[in-house]
């Protein structure tokens, strides 16, 4: 065995051993709490180069390699403008974490380097149908995300504080675009602060963000990022009083009362309270 293979192999290790409670454990949870993967699944697992996605790789690999279920496994990723360093890192960690990795070109950093109103969300949504569509050619039924615990969270608090509803990062879903495809979110029990103690305790160094919109200084402050942030020092403040925070927040959305509610939204119909009131009576 090269020395190249034995790091790969103390890498895997680790995600089973060392951090089994923090990483292994909340990744098996979430596939069998939330029903991500059926027997005969082809999954197109997708790399932006960021730990999170590198780390569900891996997990992925080894739930394949160790777990009773057979599906197929693709590591999609797409380079939609990356600075050459930073392809290069992306490629050089598929290398070392022994990562087959499938990458496709688009052009979408050029496409919104000029939109001014909401460019991360036009660029989320066309790295997404890019991903959906390149997953359908390799022959993959799902592709599966990196976000985590703490992403679900801040998309609570966001749509609360800004959308003015309540919404949540779901574990699962069917896409509206692309017939028969599913998105999956492996990692949905996993925190941040263990990836980043699994990257730290590997000596590993990712793609901080590739996005050229943090990548330059001067558009820093881009809508969606920033509200992450705030999102974070919030949470962080909550923490110091009640450190159950952001269990109660990610519970919360799974424990709506609908009877307590002033309206709600099923199947794109808005409904009311008061529409039932008065047979309560």
């Amino acid at each position: 065995m090269t020395e190249a293979e034995i790091r790969t192999r103390e890498i895997e290790r680790s995600i089973i051993k060392r951090f089994r409670k923090e990483i292994w454990r909340p990744f098996v949870k979430a596939l069998n709490e939330y029903d991500m993967i059926k027997e005969g699944d082809n999954i197109a697992v997708c790399i932006s180069g960021g730990k999170d996605s590198m780390l569900l790789a891996k997990c992925m690999q080894e739930i394949l390699r160790h777990g009773k279920m057979e599906f197929g496994l693709k590591f999609l990723v797409m380079d939609p403008g990356y600075k050459p360093e930073n392809r290069q890192l992306i490629e050089e960690n598929a290398k070392t974490l022994g990562i087959p990795v499938h990458i496709f070109e688009s052009d979408i950093f050029e496409v919104v380097k000029d939109v001014h109103d909401s460019p991360c969300y036009l660029c989320a949504r066309m790295r997404r149908g890019n991903l959906y569509a390149n997953a359908r050619e390799l022959g993959c039924n799902k592709i599966a995300l990196g976000h985590h615990y703490e992403d679900v969270i801040e998309t609570i608090l966001m749509s609360m504080l800004y959308g003015a509803q309540v919404n949540t990062m779901m574990p699962k879903l069917h896409s509206t675009n692309f017939e028969g495809m599913e998105l999956i979110r492996p990692l949905y029990l996993v925190k941040e602060a263990d990836i980043v103690a699994w990257k730290d305790y590997n000596n590993l160094r990712f793609l901080q963000c590739a996005c050229r919109f943090t990548e330059e200084s001067d558009r820093n402050k881009n809508e969606e990022i920033s509200k992450r942030k705030e999102m974070k020092k919030l949470i962080a403040g909550f923490r110091q009083t009640n450190p159950y925070i952001e269990t109660n927040i990610f519970k919360s959305v799974g424990n709506v009362n609908l009877d307590a509610c002033i309206g709600y939204v099923k199947n794109g119909k808005r409904y009311n309270f008061l529409e039932e009131y008065d047979n309560h009576q």
